[in-house]
């Protein structure tokens, strides 16, 4: 039904249709699932979100190695003490981007979106947004099925994975995903998620993949706080009318260009980058010193 960007906005005007609509639609046609079914899955995705979210900003989750943990509380009673800079709503975002990647790192349950190590920031935008906009059960839903189409064509285009392309093709891809989401929530225009994605995307190309101790832990949660403000604003930018000069599917396309020529040692190998650094080097070591007892 759609195979890129411009084919997803393309019929969704043509048949004056939200991006979500389309998309539960081509979930139809391809699982040959009716819509309750389909609908009811996505719904079983969201509790899941809401769950870790939940736990992460009221639990002290802590992962096994001691790296993480406890920072989405942190944000929590920073928020509460009035004294931020930016705005309550994109530190609440932040701090729920945050509690979902926490609680994968000490093993809990997430919704992967796209991946586990990329999961915080399309749950952490929406619940983040959440008080402000109030969306129904089934915008939330809504919301979802947006950011799976924006999921879908990357996948089948470029790549979500780390090891392929690098983080900018795991937190990348889902900041672009949520951006182009809340842009619908918000009552924007299929063009207009479009260029949120694109806007998004474009400031994540080159992000390395470089896991202390190849572990999912350093930097991914902090990268995916960061990917959840990225998100808004790109969708707040796209909302004022601003647009990307490079089209949604030449972004991608050049992400997945730069994912080819980025050296394996920046690719999830836990190699390069930040593992490499003495730090994490020295946190590698009394992690896995700890774990050989």
């Amino acid at each position: 039904m759609f195979k890129n960007v411009a084919e997803l906005v393309k019929k969704a005007n043509e048949e004056n249709k939200k991006i979500s609509e389309v998309m539960i639609e081509q979930e139809m046609f391809v699982t040959e699932k009716s819509r309750e079914e389909i609908v009811e899955k996505m719904r079983q995705n969201l509790l899941v979100m809401e769950a870790a979210v939940e736990r992460g900003i009221t639990e002290n989750v802590r992962s096994v190695s001691g790296m993480t943990g406890g920072d989405a509380v942190l944000l929590q009673d920073y928020i509460k003490k009035g004294q931020y800079l930016s705005s309550d709503v994109l530190l609440d975002a932040v701090s729920k981007a945050v509690a979902t990647n926490e609680v994968n790192a000490a093993m809990g349950m997430i919704c992967a979106t796209p991946t586990a190590g990329s999961a915080g920031v399309v749950p952490g935008v929406l619940f983040g947004m959440k008080n402000k906009l109030q969306p129904t059960e089934e915008e939330m839903l809504n919301y979802l099925f947006v950011a799976g189409a924006f999921g879908f064509v990357v996948a089948n285009n470029a790549s979500i994975s780390g090891a392929a392309g690098g983080c900018q093709a795991e937190v990348g891809s889902a900041t672009g995903m949520a951006a182009a989401a809340l842009v619908e929530l918000a009552g924007g225009t299929p063009q207009q998620s479009a260029e949120a994605m694109a806007i998004a995307l474009k400031n994540m190309l080159g992000l390395v993949c470089d896991p202390v101790a190849g572990l999912v832990e350093v930097p991914c949660v902090k990268r995916n706080a960061m990917g959840a403000s990225n998100a808004i604003v790109a969708a707040d930018m796209a909302l004022a009318g601003i647009t990307s000069r490079i089209p949604t599917d030449e972004v991608i396309d050049a992400m997945y260009r730069i994912g080819q020529t980025m050296p394996e040692a920046l690719r999830e190998t836990g190699e390069g980058g930040l593992a490499a650094t003495k730090t994490g080097r020295k946190l590698e070591a009394q992690i896995f010193a700890r774990e050989g007892k």
